[in-house]
C-alpha cells in the first residue's frame, strides 16, 4: 500500500510516493494549475503512479498542501462576507490596531487595506454580553432576523458572527446562526467561538471573518477535488494539511479553511525537524528557496517553533502555525540597477511566465537563475534532461546590468548570487539570533528547487554546519507531508493571576479541553493508541501587553505546583528578550492540542560505500567560476553515490529536482540516509 504527498505550488506541483512496508520514496514534478489546482493534483497523482508502476488504486491515503486559501486572500478572491457583531462595534475591522509596517515613516506611503468584510454588509446585533459571560442585555431575535435578510438580499456568499465577549459565553452567536441557516441553509455561517475563542475582539473577529472569506472558494476547490477521485474510483482517504504541520480531514478542512493558510511552507518544516533528528541534528534552520520567495524556520531540539498569529499579507491571523519567515528572494527574482546605481536583487520575480530568459519562454530581464547558468553553477539541463536552459540567452540577460555597473558579466552574475545570499542570510537571523539563538549552534538544511544551489554559500555566512541536502530537496515540503500528525486544538480565555490561583483550578480547566480532544480525535477517526493530548498556558507578566505560550504536563503541575509555569516564563521570556522582571505571572489564555499520529516510516538505509564518489562522475571538465577565475568543477549524478562517498568542492551534484553546489574549501559526505552533509575543510 502506498501514501501519496502533493505539495501545489506556483509553478509546479510536487508529488511524493512512499511505500508503506519498505519506506521507499519517489518524487516527480508536474505544472501547476492555477485556474483549478486539483487538476494539476491529479494529474501528478497518476504521473507518479505510471512513472514507478503502481496502481492508483493501491493509494491508501492523499495528503494535500493548498494554498487555496492563501492565494484567495492575496488576490483578493474570496467570498463576499457579511458580518453580525454587537451593535456599536460596527466598525471594529476600521478601527483595527494602531500600527503600520517599518520603518517609523511607513505611515506615509501605507496604504490601510479594505477590511474583508465591507462595512454595508455589517450588521449590530442588539445583545450584550459581559467578559464574565453573564447576559448582559438578551438578544433581540425579530430584529437581527431582519438584518440578516437584508444583508442575504444584497448578494452576500458567507456569513460571520462574532459578538463582544462571546469567547466567555457563545450562547447569542450559537443562536444567531441558527436563525442565519434556517433562513437560508445554503449560506455558510462560522460563529468566533469555533475559530478562535479568546479575547482580543479585533483579532479574533478578522480571522472569523477570514475564515468566512476563503471558506467558498475552499469548499468549491475540495468538492472538485472529491469529484475527481470518484470519478476515477480512487477510495483514499485525503487529508489536507494545517499552517501548523497537522492534518485535517475535509469537512474540517471546509469548515475552518482559515488554520490551512501556510499549507504549504509547514511541510518543509515538518521534514526538516524530522531528518534532522534522523541524522542527530536537532538543532536545524531550514530554508526553502524556490523561484519566487524563501521560507526559513527554526527547529530546537527537533521541535520546530510554533506561533500563535501570522500575516496573511498585511492582515494578522491569530491561528496556529509554524514560525516561518518568508522573504522575496527566489530563483526567478529579477537583478535591476536602480537610480542609485547599485545592483539591487528582488523582490521582483520573473515568476513562471515568462521565467527566467534561460528557460526560452520569452523572458529577458536577469534573474538569480540566469544567474547561476552564466556562473556554470547551474548545468544547462534540469528535471532529468526534460528541462533544457539556454545558456546565452541567459548570458544576454545578465549583460544588461553587466553594461549599466560596468562590470564584466561573471563580476555581475556573482554579484547577484552573493546579494541574494545576503537577503536570505538576513532571514536566517531573524529566526534565530533576533529570537536569541546562535546560528552557529544549528545546522542548515536546504529544500526548494534552488536551496541547495546556495545552501553551501548560506552556511558559510551564518556559520551554520554541516549543511544537509536531503535526498529529495525540490519537494521536500510534500515529503514533510507524510510526517505529519492529525491536529486541532481547543483553547478559552482565563485572565486570572497565578498568585490568585491554585493547581487544582489550572488542571479541572485542562483537564475538560482535553476531554474536547478525545472527543474530536474519536470523529476523526483516530484511535485511542494513536492520541496523543498536549497542553499550553499563555502566560505574561501582569498586565504586560502579550504573552508566551508555555507547554506543561498535567502531572507535573500537579506535584510542583503553578510555580513551574513561572519558571519556565522567566527563563523563556530571558531567553527571548534579555531580560526577566520581578512581577506577578498571570495566565491569559488555556489550550489544549489534540495529536493523532499516523504511521510514517523511516526513511530507509542504503549499503555503505567507500569514499571514492569518483564512479558518480558524469562530466569531469565542466568549469565554474569562483574566487574571480573559472575552475575545474566536475558534476556528479546523485543517484550514483553511497553512503561514505566524499566530493571535494568545487563540485556540483545533479539529480532530477534539484541542483547542489559545494564551493572551494568544503567537502561532502553521503549518510546511509543519502542525506549529503557539507562541512569545511579543516586546514
Amino acid at each position: 500500500m502506498y501514501r501519496v504527498a502533493v505539495d501545489v505550488g506556483g509553478t509546479f506541483t510536487d508529488i511524493v510516493l512512499q511505500n508503506e512496508v519498505t519506506g521507499e520514496i519517489y518524487g516527480t514534478k508536474t505544472p501547476s494549475t492555477p485556474e483549478d489546482q486539483s487538476i494539476g493534483l491529479m494529474e501528478g497523482i497518476k504521473k507518479a503512479c505510471e512513472e514507478l508502476g503502481v496502481s492508483i488504486n493501491e493509494i491508501q491515503s492523499i495528503l494535500h498542501g493548498t494554498t487555496v486559501a492563501t492565494n484567495a486572500v492575496l488576490e483578493e478572491k474570496g467570498a463576499k462576507v457579511g458580518l453580525i457583531t454587537t451593535a456599536g462595534f460596527e466598525q471594529i475591522l476600521h478601527v483595527a490596531r494602531s500600527w503600520t509596517p517599518p520603518p517609523i515613516s511607513a505611515w506615509i506611503g501605507f496604504m490601510k487595506p479594505a477590511p474583508l468584510a465591507d462595512l454595508i454588509y455589517t450588521k449590530g446585533a442588539v445583545e450584550r454580553m459581559t467578559a464574565k459571560g453573564d447576559v448582559y442585555l438578551p438578544l433581540d431575535e425579530a430584529d437581527i432576523i431582519q438584518k440578516i435578510e437584508e444583508i442575504y438580499a444584497d448578494g452576500v456568499e458567507s456569513l460571520t458572527i462574532s459578538l463582544l465577549n462571546s469567547y466567555a459565553n457563545p450562547s447569542h452567536e450559537i443562536r444567531i446562526r441558527e436563525l442565519a441557516l434556517s433562513i437560508n441553509p445554503d449560506i455558510p455561517v462560522t460563529i468566533s467561538y469555533d475559530i478562535l475563542p479568546e479575547f482580543r475582539e479585533y483579532e479574533r473577529t478578522l480571522t472569523t471573518v477570514m475564515n468566512s472569506y476563503v471558506r467558498p472558494p475552499m469548499q468549491k476547490y475540495l468538492k472538485n477535488i472529491q469529484t475527481k477521485l470518484d470519478e476515477d474510483s480512487i477510495t483514499s482517504r485525503i487529508s489536507i494539511v494545517r499552517s501548523d504541520g497537522g492534518l485535517m480531514s475535509i469537512p474540517a478542512a471546509s469548515e475552518r479553511p482559515v488554520h490551512t493558510m501556510l499549507s504549504g511552507p509547514s511541510g518543509g518544516v515538518t521534514a526538516s525537524a524530522s531528518i534532522g533528528v534522523q541524522t542527530g541534528l536537532r538543532n536545524v534552520i531550514s530554508f526553502d528557496m524556490g523561484g519566487t520567495s524563501t521560507d526559513v524556520a527554526l527547529t530546537y531540539d527537533g521541535e520546530p517553533r510554533m506561533s500563535r498569529e501570522t500575516k496573511v499579507g498585511i492582515f494578522p491571523v491569530k491561528a496556529p502555525s509554524l514560525e516561518v519567515v518568508s522573504i522575496g528572494a527566489g530563483g526567478g527574482s529579477i537583478a535591476h540597477v536602480p537610480i542609485t546605481g547599485a545592483l539591487r536583487v528582488g523582490p521582483q520575480s520573473a515568476g513562471s511566465q515568462p521565467g527566467p530568459a534561460c528557460y526560452g519562454n520569452g523572458g529577458v530581464e536577469p534573474t538569480v537563475t540566469d544567474a547561476n547558468v552564466v556562473l556554470g553553477y547551474l548545468p544547462p539541463s534540469l528535471v532529468g534532461g526534460e528541462m533544457k536552459l539556454i545558456v546565452e540567452k541567459s548570458r544576454e540577460a545578465v549583460q544588461t546590468v553587466a553594461d549599466k555597473l560596468g562590470f564584466d558579466i561573471y563580476k555581475t552574475a556573482k554579484g547577484i548570487y552573493d546579494i541574494v545570499n545576503e537577503n536570505m542570510y538576513g532571514a536566517i537571523r531573524l529566526v534565530s539570533v533576533e529570537k536569541g539563538y546562535d546560528s552557529r549552534d544549528f545546522s542548515l538544511l536546504a529544500l526548494g528547487g534552488a536551496g541547495p544551489l546556495h545552501a553551501n554559500a548560506l552556511g558559510k555566512l551564518s556559520g551554520s554546519f554541516p549543511i544537509i541536502i536531503p535526498p529529495t530537496p525540490g519537494v521536500l515540503s510534500a515529503l514533510g507531508f507524510l510526517q505529519s500528525s492529525i491536529r486541532n486544538e481547543f483553547s478559552k480565555t482565563y485572565i486570572h493571576s497565578i498568585s490568585t490561583l491554585s493547581k487544582v483550578e489550572v488542571i479541572d480547566e485542562l483537564q475538560r479541553l482535553s476531554e474536547e480532544c478525545l472527543g474530536w480525535l474519536k470523529q476523526e477517526g483516530v484511535t485511542k493508541e494513536q492520541s496523543t493530548i498536549k497542553c499550553e498556558v499563555d502566560v505574561r507578566y501582569y498586565r504586560q501587553g502579550h504573552e508566551i505560550p508555555i507547554e506543561v504536563n498535567i502531572n507535573d503541575l500537579n506535584e510542583k505546583g503553578l510555580s513551574i509555569l513561572v519558571e519556565k516564563f522567566d527563563a523563556i521570556h530571558e531567553k527571548t528578550y534579555g531580560f526577566k522582571i520581578d512581577s506577578d505571572v498571570e495566565i491569559v489564555n488555556i489550550r489544549a492540542v489534540a495529536i493523532g499520529k499516523v504511521n510514517a516510516p523511516r526513511l530507509p538505509k542504503s549499503e555503505a560505500g567507500s569514499a571514492d564518489a569518483s564512479q558518480a562522475i558524469i562530466v569531469a571538465d565542466h568549469q565554474a567560476y569562483f574566487d574571480g577565475e573559472m575552475q575545474t568543477t566536475p558534476i556528479y549524478d546523485r543517484s550514483l553515490l553511497q553512503p561514505n562517498n566524499e566530493i571535494k568542492g568545487p563540485a556540483i551534484i545533479t539529480q532530477k529536482d534539484s541542483t547542489t553546489l559545494i564551493i572551494p574549501g568544503h567537502i561532502a559526505t553521503v549518510d546511509e540516509h543519502m542525506n549529503i552533509l557539507i562541512k569545511g575543510v579543516e586546514a
